[in-house]
């Protein structure tokens, strides 16, 4: 498509959820990319889950298509989606269905199990049937991983080496949901992998200075390293690749997604989880993965709009 052909863009940032913050870096980022390249676009700052609001508000601003650059509750839940659909508005990447299921950890395992791809051994607490009796029967020994089932970059997030710690760690990740994931700790190497357009991009390795790859090391310079492409031999570089396109048609996905991977000691590939709506700048790990295909990051803000309107058609 040519530029003059998308229409007025609006690149949808910030929202209600715990990663605003970032989700508001990311807009910046694309409506700043797309304004240069001359697409007429509106930066939107979504500030409430209320429906009827938010309706209201992108009605103002007569759009043509979204670029959704929020992250988190909301973003990545298929609830702005659900009120773009009903508004008949094209929109960037996953549908409602396929971005409910990622954004569910625990149903997303479930479903890359029966798809056959390796994902650590888990357990599931619901909040209400914890407080009844605050125990925890701990079936996978140590150490864990205590994880929000409904959230991103590490929010809540816990590992944890001995009993004394777990109620701790399950009291902290229930500050952010109802339902928490309990799962082994799968000593590897973190890598991600990103997809663009239903092929795989080159894996990227992530080696945080911090214990795990949190919050801090994700958004704060210089504390986590980033090897791109990954070092793999071509054989297993191809079998993390095709488990992370396998996990992206698994949930239905759409345009782009990032799937975080942990290679165990013996090199298999464990999924961790499936990100709808990976960070957009320009140094987030998404564009610097196009960017090693010749991909730029215009570009690939420019193909991610093309294939919202591509979606529409089929």
């Amino acid at each position: 498509m040519e530029i003059n052909n998308f229409g007025r863009v609006g690149v949808l940032m910030g929202g209600p959820s715990s990663e605003r913050e970032i989700s508001l870096k990311s807009g910046q980022a694309v409506f700043s990319a797309l304004k240069q390249a001359g697409v007429d676009t509106v930066a939107i700052d979504i500030t409430t889950d209320n429906q009827p609001e938010n309706i209201n508000l992108l009605k103002k601003y007569n759009l043509d298509c979204a670029f959704i650059a929020l992250h988190g509750r909301f973003g990545e839940d298929g609830t702005i989606q659900s009120i773009l659909e009903k508004m008949k508005l094209p929109f960037t990447g996953s549908g409602v269905q396929a971005s409910r299921l990622a954004m569910d950890k625990i149903g997303s395992l479930e479903i890359f199990r029966k798809q056959g791809l390796c994902t650590p051994g888990s357990q599931f607490l619901e909040i209400s049937a914890y407080k009844k009796s605050n125990k925890f029967k701990n079936e996978l020994g140590f150490p864990l991983v205590v994880k929000p089932a409904n959230h991103g970059s590490s929010i809540g997030l816990s590992i944890v080496d001995s009993e004394k710690e777990i109620s701790v760690a399950i009291e902290l990740a229930f500050q952010f949901d109802l339902r928490i994931i309990i799962e082994q700790y799968i000593k590897g190497r973190e890598l991600t992998v990103g997809v663009l357009d239903e092929k795989a991009l080159p894996v990227i390795e992530i080696i945080p200075k911090h214990k795990f790859f949190d919050f801090q090391a994700k958004y704060q310079a210089g504390l986590t390293e980033y090897i791109i492409p990954a070092h793999l031999d071509d054989e297993l570089g191809q079998i993390v690749q095709i488990a992370a396109l396998k996990a992206h048609k698994a949930l239905g996905c759409f345009g782009c997604s990032r799937t975080d991977i942990i290679l165990s000691q013996d090199n298999i590939p464990y999924l961790l989880e499936v990100n709808t709506i990976p960070g957009m700048t320009a140094t987030s790990l998404l564009p610097k993965a196009a960017k090693i295909v010749g991909i730029d990051f215009s570009q690939l803000c420019f193909r991610l709009l093309e294939l919202a309107y591509e979606k529409t058609k089929i």
